[in-house]
């Protein structure tokens, strides 16, 4: 009786803090004009004033810098021990795809505290390619339909013959066994194994651990001879890009970042204003981001940092970020003026952006630089335009096409 009069409490207290955030939500704005003046913190001034201008100085104070500032406001701790971790093939075809390809479904089950989490990894590897061959991977977040290893059902959202046709392996893994997408089942999964994440305000949430799980995912890579290792693509669309950008930023053994339309607290600039706000994310998804963040609600100029900053911590590493012309929550102008202040991190490496001073056409994409970008026709989704462009860019950076 007791444990059902507790439960009744709480359930009411959760209703009037979901009601209270929903009062605070704002209207989304699809308007230019209604864009307010904004000043971006500079991403090479560190905490004292002090301006960053060189690799060096960037590598050893400001980076570490940010990041301690979006684990603390946004996307919380990443934990960076666990007890034990153990690889396993469930399945495996060597002659998938009509003998075009390697199939593996691996388990990867890591123990912390006497618990333990399982991800299920799908994997492709073409059979015609030198190996090991380089890796595009996957946070899917939609329908396992998707990622079927069997191929009953294809999607262009993992377009895998396309890939393993192009000479990569293709991987992917679902957010569920990491953080079930939803404000009361996220618990069950990564959090189990760092209970003193969910005890602290700037502890993981929902998105940090979708990114644990993608460095779990490479810790694999390390171990598979078929998978080139310093040559792994990590890929997300929306709150998956949103998680694609964390992982790259926290493991910088992810060699490429694509980020596909992934708008608030992605790859678009919060201080904009502009389609979904914090706000609106905090109050529809409060399992994505740390407590902290909700702070900010309707206060975006409060925040010490913007999505540049995000993406400055992929450097050198290249990036490529997306929209799409009807997905206006995303924020396209958003995305593309992120990028372009991301820039000056880029060229402490010597590396020249290719980004045009003002946004590409539709469907013009800039692919031959460390910081590519696309708006593609159409509405948010991820497609087979984009993968095809993603295989290029990868091409280009990789050396294996483009010279």
């Amino acid at each position: 009786m007791y444990r059902t009069i507790l439960l009744l409490i709480i359930t009411s207290l959760s209703l009037f803090w979901y009601s209270s955030l929903q009062a605070q939500a704002p209207e989304p704005n699809y308007d230019e004009t209604k864009v307010p003046e904004y000043v971006l913190p500079d991403v090479l001034k560190s905490a004292t004033g002090k301006l960053v201008r060189s690799q060096r100085e960037w590598e050893r104070s400001r980076r570490g810098e940010i990041l301690t500032l979006l684990e603390n406001n946004i996307y919380g701790q990443m934990p960076k021990v666990y007890d034990s971790i153990r690889y396993m093939i469930v399945s495996e075809n060597k002659m998938s795809m009509q003998g075009r390809v390697h199939l593996k479904e691996v388990l990867i089950e890591v123990f912390n505290q006497r618990k333990s989490v399982k991800i299920n990894l799908v994997l492709f590897v073409p059979n015609n390619a030198p190996k090991p061959v380089p890796a595009f991977v996957l946070i899917n977040h939609r329908s396992k339909d998707n990622i079927d290893p069997a191929r009953d059902t294809k999607s262009n959202f993992w377009p895998a013959e396309v890939v393993v046709d192009a000479g990569y392996a293709i991987a992917a893994f679902h957010v569920d066994d990491l953080a079930p997408d939803h404000k009361d089942l996220f618990i069950n999964g990564v959090l189990e194994l760092y209970p003193e994440q969910l005890k602290a305000d700037n502890g993981m949430r929902a998105i940090g651990a979708w990114a644990w799980g993608a460095s779990r995912v490479m810790d694999y890579f390390q171990k598979d001879a078929l998978i080139d290792k310093d040559k792994v693509v990590i890929v997300g669309h929306s709150r998956g890009g949103k998680a694609s950008l964390w992982a790259a930023a926290q493991d910088e053994r992810f060699a490429i970042c694509v980020t596909n339309c992934s708008g608030n607290t992605g790859a678009a600039l919060s201080r904009r204003q502009f389609g979904e706000r914090i706000a609106v994310i905090n109050t529809a998804f409060p399992h994505w981001f740390n407590n902290n963040y909700k702070t900010f609600n309707n206060k975006e100029d409060s925040l010490p940092v913007d999505q540049h900053m995000l993406v400055a911590l992929i450097a050198p590493r290249p990036i490529y970020a997306t929209s799409a012309s009807e997905d206006l929550w995303a924020d396209p102008k958003g995305t593309f003026l992120c990028l372009k202040n991301a820039e000056p991190v880029f060229s402490l490496y010597g590396l020249k952006s290719s980004l045009p001073k003002e946004q590409p056409p539709i469907d013009k994409p800039v692919i031959q630089s460390p910081i590519a970008y696309h708006n593609r026709a159409g509405k948010h989704d991820l497609t087979l335009y984009d993968w095809k462009n993603f295989i290029k860019f990868a091409d280009y950076h990789f050396k294996s096409r483009y010279k």
